[in-house]
């Protein structure tokens, strides 16, 4: 018996994050780069506001790059005092922390619709640093 499949057609909006439509280069819509400059931003505020309450916890002062590999581009800053600061667009190669996303799945983590450590161990999200900083970025977010 053979069974079909339904292939989903490509302008279909469905299981994508709203708002401006880009394409990747097979054609699915992802999230833009602005909604994933503006998902940083909400991500730095809201470790701004629990900073005084994880900077007694977490003695964390690394740089940070985020690369989104489905739109070519790259962000990156520094984590300080349990802060996200200095956040500017551009790879830094050198990032002590480096994470690894898709434009939607970046929007899904800040948004708090995916988990850090699910989506590290089913390979939606690839951060590359030395264990200690890991247990302490997990913490964090």
């Amino acid at each position: 018996m053979q069974v079909s499949r339904y292939r989903a057609p490509r302008d279909a909006l469905c299981g994508t994050v709203p708002g401006t439509a880009w394409r990747d280069g097979e054609g699915a819509i992802v999230a833009s780069v602005d909604e994933c400059r503006q998902a940083l931003r909400d991500l730095a505020a809201r470790l701004d506001r629990d900073a005084e309450t994880v900077r007694e916890k977490i003695d964390l002062d690394r740089t940070l790059a985020c690369r989104i590999t489905d739109l070519d581009t790259a962000f990156h800053g520094r984590l300080a005092g349990g802060r996200l600061v200095d956040l500017a667009d551009g790879d830094d190669p050198k990032a002590k922390i480096a994470l690894s996303t898709s434009s939607d799945d970046l929007l899904a983590l800040v948004r708090g619709e995916l988990d850090v450590t699910r989506a590290v161990t089913s390979r939606r999200v690839s951060i590359k640093a030395n264990p200690f900083d890991l247990m302490k970025l997990r913490k964090l977010l």
